[in-house]
């Protein structure tokens, strides 16, 4: 196998959905996992590094990320479905697996339609919605690490909560999991995604680059709701803005800086604590350097 091409200070700003951030000293995009392997065994590469799928739950600062960043929707793409289960490598959208589960008449996936990132992603962080959790379907998983050796982990090897997931190893990164989904054949998943779908739409502000969901939602309320009655609906910095559609949502106006975002966020954060004594999570991972 040939050596990897490898960018060099290549803009992280098409590899998330908010459409901000810096630079990455090195950035790698695997054909398969094969190719991961052998790059991550083989190649000599800056550390430390980075894997982001669709990056739709990241800010990357604007001063960019060190090391060696990973991308990983563009390949790890096979999905397996047999009588046993389903295998899903960590490359794959979650709504490619909730379309490929429901044409198979697998049930229980359907909410993944309603998550804008990869199964990678959503391990990483047991990313759910409509009342269900990526890691409540989860057997075990393909972990890769620093060398390019796939370990294979049960579920019960990692400390798993709410929109969190705590691995045994943090060099290890995921490239694919086992899902104990079910067949029924009488069931109608399809509707139930295109239900989901027009929900989204309806409530999210879409035709806007964001990042999803900003923070976690407390105990017995919503992140959204404490933001609204905090008066902070259209709440602007710079270029970005708290979505008037959705309050949980920070949108990109057009050339909004990374900055502009974590000022919002931050400002958010302390409204609330202040007016509602109550200590917003982050569902958003910022990554990076601040630019100097």
């Amino acid at each position: 196998m040939k050596n990897a091409l490898i960018l060099k200070n290549e803009s992280l700003n098409k590899y998330n959905s908010w459409r901000v951030g810096g630079t990455a000293d090195a950035l790698f995009s695997p054909k398969n996992l094969e190719d991961l392997k052998f790059f991550l065994k083989h190649e000599s590469y800056v550390k430390p590094l980075t894997f982001i799928g669709l990056g739709s739950n990241i800010l990357v600062r604007d001063g960019g990320i060190r090391g060696t960043v990973i991308i990983m929707h563009a390949a790890l793409n096979e999905i397996q479905m047999t009588d046993n289960g389903v295998y899903a490598e960590s490359g794959n959208t979650c709504a490619k697996i909730a379309k490929n589960l429901a044409k198979e008449h697998y049930i229980g996936g359907e909410f993944f339609a309603g998550i804008p990132g990869t199964v990678g992603g959503a391990l990483a962080m047991n990313s759910g919605c409509y009342g269900s959790e990526t890691w409540n379907f989860v057997t075990k998983v393909n972990m890769i690490d620093e060398g390019g050796i796939i370990v294979t982990r049960l579920k019960d090897e990692f400390k798993i909560s709410y929109r969190e997931v705590i691995k045994p190893n943090s060099k290890e990164w995921f490239v694919g999991a086992w899902f104990n989904f079910k067949k029924d054949m009488a069931a109608d998943p399809e509707s139930k995604i295109k239900e989901y779908l027009n929900h989204r739409k309806n409530t999210q502000p879409l035709n806007w680059p964001t990042a999803g969901s900003t923070f976690r939602n407390p105990k017995d309320t919503f992140a959204a709701k404490l933001i609204e009655e905090c008066g902070l609906k259209g709440f602007r910095v710079g270029n970005a803005e708290v979505s008037d559609k959705h309050a949980n949502f920070i949108i990109n106006l057009g050339d909004a800086s990374a900055q502009d975002i974590e000022n919002i966020i931050d400002y958010v954060e302390s409204e609330v604590f202040k007016r509602k004594g109550i200590k917003l999570e982050r569902e958003i991972k910022i990554l990076g350097d601040f630019l100097n």
